[in-house]
């Protein structure tokens, strides 16, 4: 029997693996680089802004709060305001309380038990017992003549000739005294200004 000689093929020969692409920054390979940016299997995902509508809501709460903040503040200041206000008038008034109890008693005495000079000397007194209460807090009178016209406390009701130059745009007359408490201006002084003709 003849023996047939196979012919053999040529053995398989594996393909050599690939060697990986680097990367050119980190001389790491792309597919590692690759993985490790890839999130891991059942990792959580990363955090997602809030969205719109909540960031809206969070601006609204805040701006409700700010108002009733400003609305309470406000609030308060009007009553620590009023409250003040209220203790300077009842001071004022305690301060004249004296006074007024003697004015009182003179506006009930009977004129026939009384003179003319006891009555004065007594409205004298109130006057000055007034004076000394209301100067304390500051009040002053604006009632002086020849003193140069000021519109800041005089109110002019008329004018009259000037007897010298020098006495241009002065006070000639006080018809009717003005008040000051401080700086603060209560009543400007009526008065009668006098002008220079020139003559």
């Amino acid at each position: 029997m003849t023996n047939k000689r196979h012919a053999h093929s040529p053995p398989h020969q594996a393909t050599p693996p690939r060697a990986p692409s680097l990367d050119p920054d980190t001389g790491e390979p792309l597919e590692t680089t690759a993985a490790s940016a890839a999130p891991a299997p059942g990792a959580p995902a990363a955090s997602q802004p809030a969205p719109e509508a909540s960031e809206v809501e969070v601006w609204k709460d805040r701006h409700l709060r700010l108002a009733a903040e400003y609305d309470n503040f406000r609030k308060r200041s009007a009553k620590e305001r009023a409250e003040v206000w209220g203790r300077a008038q009842a001071e004022i008034v305690s301060r004249l309380a004296d006074a007024l109890d003697d004015l009182s008693r003179f506006a009930h005495i009977d004129p026939a038990e009384i003179d003319s000079k006891t009555l004065h000397d007594g409205v004298d007194l109130v006057e000055r017992k007034i004076w000394k209460e209301l100067e304390a807090i500051g009040v002053t009178r604006i009632d002086q003549a020849g003193v140069p016209f000021d519109p800041h406390v005089h109110e002019a009701v008329t004018t009259q000739p000037a007897p010298k130059p020098e006495l241009d745009h002065t006070v000639g007359q006080v018809v009717q005294p003005g008040y000051k408490m401080r700086d603060t201006l209560l009543r400007p002084a009526r008065v009668v200004v006098l002008t220079w003709q020139g003559q």
